[in-house]
């Protein structure tokens, strides 16, 4: 089964000055502006590609890591996870250049270090995770609540 998912941006005027409108091919979420300065200084309501990003893994790593704790037995009865995509300025240009999740959850019956290891590993086995591999590096931190 393949999926397909989409979104769309109309941009006006040049990078500095301009904005666009993002939006989503499911009609999930609403419209949001999207603008260089929401990127590079305050978001001031507007979102960017990196924001875009981190939501895009945290979704993705909390789905992977409460699949591998349901196929051990012992599945979460609650995850808590924060991405944070770092997007700065390097030699070479513009760049994503770290990708840090940290998840607290509510697994009876774990220790914190088994914990940690499931959360390591999805870190490593989410596609987003996956996608980003030998590009970004991704840090993961665990905690038990």
């Amino acid at each position: 089964m393949t999926a397909k998912r989409h979104a769309t941006v109309d941009w006006e005027r040049d990078l500095a000055k301009g904005s666009g409108r993002v939006r989503f091919g499911s009609g999930a979420l609403p419209e949001v502006g999207v603008s260089w300065a929401s990127r590079t200084e305050e978001p001031a309501g507007k979102t960017s590609p990196e924001e875009l990003l981190a939501a895009a893994h945290a979704s993705c790593f909390s789905m992977a890591l409460s699949a591998a704790l349901a196929r051990a037995g012992k599945p979460p009865e609650h995850l808590h996870v924060e991405a944070t995509c770092t997007f700065d300025k390097v030699d070479s240009g513009w760049k994503v250049v770290k990708m840090e999740i940290r998840v607290q959850g509510k697994v009876p019956g774990f220790s914190a270090e088994e914990f940690g290891n499931f959360a390591k590993q999805a870190g490593e086995s989410c596609p987003i995770s996956q996608a980003l591999r030998n590009n970004v590096p991704i840090q993961v931190e665990a905690h038990l609540a």
